[in-house]
């Protein structure tokens, strides 16, 4: 009802000149989910709380540092072994040093409980205490799952949660994607019963495959040194020293090292069982004088940094998406903080990864002579379909949806007539065509990448009306990666009739 004015005067009214607008969601904020060495945002306990964060320093404030992992060393004459402690061992903060490093920015870590009693499938997936993946559910902003402390657990339970994550991005939210791993992705391939790619396959199930990835093999990466490291990650302490006393007996008696000299060492040595020693100063110390140690050192450093490769990818997901677009292939990247993958693949054993009977493709990460270590494939584990083989195009189409589903929102309730049709319809129209210009959508014209519908008689009956459907039809055309390119070289023959 137009208002009336009883009072004389002049009266401004301000009219709208544009419709709605649709705001692209974010593409590219992964949902960390795993264990950290606290879990607290002043006195707020954040266990099983999705927190956003844009840094490591962010992360640290809230989250802690990262777990002390612990190894058993054992000796035979000459030689000695390390062995980790699994219960001890965690993948999150290592594999957040990747995601950054590689590119990332803002994500959410949901923190399932603190470094003791190594990782459960309970805590992970969170059905029981509404944690883990279940307290995703609450949030709106994530679009990428990635547990990387999964492959701690048996192959068995590692599949569980993979398979938990896979369902929560493609049934319960339709609105996220999973980035996952191999289970022993560390391994080389085989052809026995036990190769760790067609266990995988077997452990991710065959739902919802289209909104999931998994890379292989995993990573060496850099960002543990051995500055990080000392003696305090050995678990039993009484066999470290017995190592290296045995090396200062063996170095004094090949007179390298005087008696009393080594005497001095050896009461550094003691010092290792010592709880109220200062450990950086004997550590330091050992480094100075043992060899040994120092191998000690660079054998943990190396154990510790083979990773899984989601937390890398999940960066190189964000990287991509900032400087092209969600519809550019996250492939063909090089991945940072690395020294390159645990298994060197040829393009004959990609082949299999790339292209099995099952359609569960999985994507290469590989070695390129001047290259680097880059991301060399861009499947999604739904290879056999048509629709859906490639990442970017699902991950696209869950931007377009989410974008236009929010937008829409504000349209219920008004009335269900031509106007209302016209303005929705202009609306994301507007938007599919920014989309097309940015590259998004393929086709020489706007007819050709995309159409937007919404009607009576179009998309909706007069009994829709009535019952208050309001029923877009948005029909796009996504643009896909050049996969193969195929060069097709002819000789020309001299003297012919095209010269």
């Amino acid at each position: 009802m137009a208002k009336q004015y009883a009072t004389p005067g002049v009266y401004i009214e301000e009219k709208s000149a544009f419709s709605n607008s649709v705001v692209s969601v974010a593409t590219a904020v992964p949902a960390f989910i795993g264990y950290t060495q606290k879990a607290k945002a002043g006195k707020k306990d954040l266990t099983n709380v999705p927190m956003r964060i844009t840094s490591m320093v962010e992360y640290i404030s809230y989250f802690g540092g990262a777990p002390v992992t612990q190894f058993t060393i054992g000796a035979d004459d000459n030689n000695y072994s390390l062995e980790v402690d699994e219960d001890s061992n965690y993948n999150l903060f290592r594999s957040l040093q990747l995601f950054f490093a590689n590119g990332g920015g803002a994500s959410y870590i949901v923190s399932v409980g603190a470094y003791a009693g190594g990782v459960k499938v309970s805590s992970l997936v969170g059905a029981e205490n509404g944690g883990g993946l279940t307290a995703l559910l609450k949030e709106q902003e994530p679009t990428l799952v990635v547990i990387p402390d999964a492959v701690l657990l048996e192959e068995g339970d590692c599949a569980t949660v993979q398979q938990a994550m896979i369902k929560h991005c493609g049934a319960d939210t339709r609105s996220r994607f999973a980035i996952l791993d191999v289970w022993n992705g560390h391994q080389a391939r085989t052809l026995l019963d036990d190769d760790v790619v067609t266990a995988a396959r077997t452990g991710y199930g065959g739902n919802f495959l289209d909104f999931g990835a998994a890379y292989y093999p995993w990573l060496n990466a850099t960002v543990v040194s051995s500055d990080d490291l000392s003696y305090q990650n050995i678990s039993n302490a009484e066999g470290l020293i017995e190592i290296l006393n045995s090396e200062v007996d063996e170095n004094v008696a090949a007179g390298y090292v005087k008696e009393e000299k080594g005497d001095m060492i050896k009461e550094e040595i003691a010092k290792i069982s010592d709880d109220d020693a200062n450990s950086t100063a004997v550590s330091n110390l050992l480094k100075a004088v043992s060899p040994i140690y120092n191998d000690i050192l660079g054998q943990m450093k190396e154990a510790l940094n083979v990773l899984p490769p989601s937390g890398a990818v999940a960066g190189i997901y964000a990287l991509v998406d900032s400087s092209v677009g969600v519809h550019k292939a996250p492939a063909n990247v090089s991945v940072s903080a690395v020294t390159g993958p645990t298994v060197n693949i040829t393009s004959e054993e990609q082949e299999n990864l790339n292209l099995p009977l099952s359609g569960k493709a999985v994507n290469a990460i590989r070695p390129f002579v001047g290259k680097g270590t880059l991301v060399w494939g861009a499947r999604t584990l739904d290879g056999n379909s048509g629709d859906w083989r490639y990442i970017n195009v699902r991950r696209t189409m869950i931007m377009l949806e989410q974008s236009i589903k929010f937008a829409c929102e504000p349209y219920v309730f008004r009335p269900n007539d031509s106007n209302t049709w016209l303005a929705v319809r202009t609306m994301i129209s507007n938007f599919l065509r920014n989309q097309w210009q940015s590259g998004a959508l393929v086709g020489n014209s706007e007819a050709e990448a995309y159409a937007v519908d919404c009607g009576l008689g179009a998309t909706m009956t007069p009994q829709d009306v009535l019952d208050g459907y309001m029923k877009v039809s948005v029909k796009v055309a996504i643009s896909r990666p050049a996969e193969f390119i195929v060069i097709s070289f002819q000789q020309k023959m001299p003297g012919g009739s095209g010269e």
